[in-house]
């Protein structure tokens, strides 16, 4: 597995070996002892996949603690623009935000640890997205910010005019209206 390393501490860029013949391919996405070389020991209890269509964008989704989450998040189909935004307390990178294009074709993986923002952009006629939690779904901890937000600087790559919005993701607040208690303390 190939390992890029972000600007922002703890998040990485994995690519996964791929083997393909005139079959079709095989890819190990997920194998916890390797996973454990590399220095990512979440311990993940939830699977989730969506499907969006171009133009959507969803996020910026968190949850707060004690319910906060680390992510692994691939795309199974399609390309979108996947972005993590660095909310952890004391962190240099606080605000800092990180964007990877993840594709079915690239094979590309973004981990995301506790203390981060997530959303993404569907660039394609249509997306899967399928990603790994390391705590299950809790309403009540879930929490958001503006995907516009002029303080991250976020190139959705799409235009405003062409994004698929949610209702929930309309009414996040920026960045500087994060309340205190939702800012993860950096280990």
């Amino acid at each position: 597995m190939e390992v890029v390393k972000t600007d922002i501490d703890g998040l990485v860029v994995l690519t996964p070996r791929v083997l393909q013949d005139a079959r079709g391919y095989f890819v190990e996405t997920y194998k916890e002892p390797a996973f454990h070389k590399l220095g990512i020991t979440t311990r993940f209890v939830q699977d989730n996949e969506s499907r969006s269509a171009r133009g959507v964008v969803r996020g910026l989704h968190y949850q707060v603690p004690p319910h906060a989450q680390a992510k692994l998040v691939r795309v199974v189909v399609g390309v979108v623009l996947d972005v993590a935004v660095d909310l952890r307390k004391g962190s240099p990178t606080y605000g800092r935000h990180a964007a990877v294009e993840l594709s079915g074709d690239n094979k590309r993986q973004l981990f995301i640890p506790r203390g981060f923002a997530h959303g993404f952009a569907v660039l394609s006629d249509f997306c899967v997205l399928a990603y790994k939690c390391d705590d299950i779904y809790h309403a009540e901890s879930e929490r958001g910010l503006r995907f516009d937000d002029s303080a991250l600087a976020i190139d959705w790559r799409i235009p405003r005019s062409e994004m698929i919005l949610s209702e929930k993701d309309l009414r996040y607040s920026c960045l500087s209206a994060v309340p205190a208690a939702d800012v993860q303390i950096v280990c």
